[in-house]
């Protein structure tokens, strides 16, 4: 359990007194499981006032082999025994620098921002799969500390772990986290312009190139060098990749 509470930081710990409005749970986890099964990636449910998931989704994706049932009841014990070492000891420092961010925030726009990271799970197999993960909370103490968080994970477009990123709704900026440095960064958000947004939504679509060209009239290799641009904006290597970015982004 020692090693478990080093992901609750002291910034969100919440007393056994303090004050909640337990009548935001009604009912609520029936969405979520209603959510879980329309989609592919993988849900949980931190509660960081019982340190625990209260909920795990079906999804293989993020079980490594086990049933939901199991993960739920491991908990944080389950990146212990799933995540190798190296990037054990980023989520921490991400955890970390998280909570320091969050705690500057205003306690009434603390549900409108997200944070995104990769790193590695070690499957049942022994093959390690680099995911992505978000995590954004829906349930506040009355003082503003997060009290329950959803988590989505999904296959990571990224080839390296860590690409730590907070958004919020509604909002042109992105900070990024500089790992080495410990230190969070302003950025622009990037955005497609009407040519690439058309071409990211076709291609979702499962349209070749030819017939994105005969669609939006234009010719293959105009298709090709708006690709080739949308790639080197985004920093992909395939339309894979940049699908699988867009769609962690929200540019589509």
């Amino acid at each position: 359990m020692e090693g478990v509470n080093r992901f609750f930081n002291e910034k969100n710990e919440i007393e056994s007194n303090i004050s909640i409005d337990f009548t935001q749970t009604r009912n609520y986890l029936e969405i979520v499981k209603a959510f879980s099964r329309m989609s592919y990636q993988s849900l949980y449910i931190i509660d960081y006032f019982e340190k625990s998931f209260e909920y795990v989704s079906d999804n293989p994706l993020f079980l490594c082999g086990m049933t939901s049932e199991k993960v739920k009841d491991l908990g944080y014990e389950f990146y212990f025994k799933n995540v190798k070492p190296v990037d054990l000891e980023l989520l921490i420092k991400i955890n970390e620098a998280g909570f320091d961010f969050y705690e500057k925030l205003k306690v009434e726009e603390r549900k409108m921002y997200t944070i995104s990271y990769d790193f590695c799970l070690i499957t049942e197999k022994k093959k390690e799969i680099l995911v992505n993960h978000k995590l954004t909370p829906f349930f506040l103490t009355d003082d503003g500390k997060i009290w329950k968080a959803i988590c989505m994970v999904s296959l990571s477009s990224a080839q390296i772990s860590g690409n730590v990123v907070i958004s919020k709704d509604d909002c042109d900026d992105i900070w990024r986290y500089d790992v080495p440095r410990n230190k969070w960064i302003v950025e622009a958000k990037k955005k497609l312009s009407q040519r690439e947004h058309e071409i990211l939504s076709l291609s979702a679509g499962g349209l070749k190139i030819s017939e994105i060209a005969d669609k939006i009239f234009v010719t293959a290799d105009t298709v090709k060098f708006h690709r080739k641009k949308l790639f080197e904006k985004i920093g992909v290597n395939n339309i894979a990749e940049a699908l699988a970015y867009a769609k962690n982004n929200k540019l589509l």
